[in-house]
């Protein structure tokens, strides 16, 4: 299966999106730091592994990848969660990227279980 354009671009905007976000944290709070160096790490890394998927050589190569994909949104997803809920930090943006993450998690979810379906045919 072959990972679109369109996916590739929105999985960098994503990882961009968090970039600004990380920017514009107040880092005078320790907690604020780490959380955002955490967001700030696994959110980028869901575009890396749009692109290492895009050049797998086996269905299974691509599954593996695209599941580590899953395993970052989902952890991105969890420092936002902190930064709102416990640092009450909660911005649009950090609530637009929670979403995003959501939205390419169920995307990718159902790439990879298309992909074992036909992998089991």
């Amino acid at each position: 299966m072959r990972i679109t354009t369109e996916l590739r671009k929105r999985s960098k905007n994503f990882g961009s999106m968090v970039i600004r976000i990380y920017i514009e944290l107040p880092k005078t709070r320790e907690e604020v730091r780490i959380l955002g160096r955490q967001m700030l790490r696994s959110g980028t890394s869901v575009a890396a592994h749009v692109r290492e998927a895009s050049r797998a050589r086996s269905d299974s190569e691509f599954c593996s990848k695209l599941d580590q994909l899953l395993q970052e949104a989902d952890e991105c997803q969890l420092w936002i969660e902190y930064l709102r809920e416990d640092c009450q930090l909660d911005s649009p943006s950090l609530q637009s990227a929670h979403q995003e993450a959501d939205e390419l998690i169920s995307i990718f979810t159902t790439i990879v279980q298309k992909v074992r379906t036909n992998m089991k045919s």
